[in-house]
């Protein structure tokens, strides 16, 4: 799982990718009325239908059995000469129906999906933006690692990530100096966010909230540029 906490005012959450899809195609819509209007009846009595008039129906509204020459889906993965994952495409239905949906190359393109692949998209722009501080003691030895990565995101950047979805140098990183982690999200894109490791500054101190200050003015900065 990989989405920004609520907590930092954005309210993104990106699922996994074991999260289940819409695999169903949007229900239509049938709405009908009689043509004869049924009379009122006696409080307490059932009202009084004509056996042939009052089932003479008209219609009003009809979504469900409109012609529909395309079929429109979202593709999950990269699909040569349709597009890449998340985009909406039209296809001939016999090509949605008998390769991308039995193959799992695309869903539905139903309001649940398009918001699904639209929070994803808005997440990998955000990571894409974004530079990782790691604060880390100088009086313990230490070797950095996915978990403490993880709590730094969720600290520094107000994202959720979870530390499978994590990748550092295989050279353990013992020492302060700029790095780099690989994100990858819903198990198919990878992000590499640049990563600073510098000395931990206590949070009493004027400096931190200084420093603290300018993290949040920046990353309120980049949501409004996002949203």
């Amino acid at each position: 799982m990989l989405g920004r906490g609520a907590a930092g005012g954005c309210g993104l959450l990106l699922r996994a990718a074991s999260r289940a899809l819409s695999l169903s195609h949007s229900q239509g819509t049938v709405v009908v009325e009689r043509w004869w209007q049924v009379p009122l009846s006696k409080e307490g009595r059932q009202p009084r239908l004509h056996p042939r008039r009052h089932r003479i129906y008209r219609l009003l509204e009809d979504t469900k059995h409109l012609p529909k020459g395309e079929l429109e889906l979202i593709l999950t993965q990269s699909v040569e000469n349709l597009g890449n994952r998340g985009d909406v495409v039209s296809v001939k239905k016999h090509v949605g129906r008998n390769k991308l949906l039995p193959q799992g190359l695309a869903v539905y393109a139903s309001p649940e999906n398009k918001k699904m692949f639209e929070e994803e998209k808005k997440t990998i722009r955000f990571l894409k933006s974004c530079r990782l501080e790691v604060g880390m003691k100088n009086n313990v030895k230490w070797e950095l690692n996915n978990e403490i990565v993880a709590r730094h995101f969720l600290k520094n950047l107000r994202v959720f990530v979870p530390p499978h979805a994590l990748k550092l140098p295989e050279e353990p990183i013992t020492r302060w100096g700029e790095y780099w982690c690989d994100v990858t999200v819903n198990g198919l894109e990878t992000v590499r966010v640049p990563m600073s490791v510098v000395k931990f500054l206590r949070p009493k101190t004027k400096r931190y909230k200084h420093w603290l200050a300018q993290q949040q003015a920046q990353l309120a900065a980049r949501r409004e540029e996002l949203l």
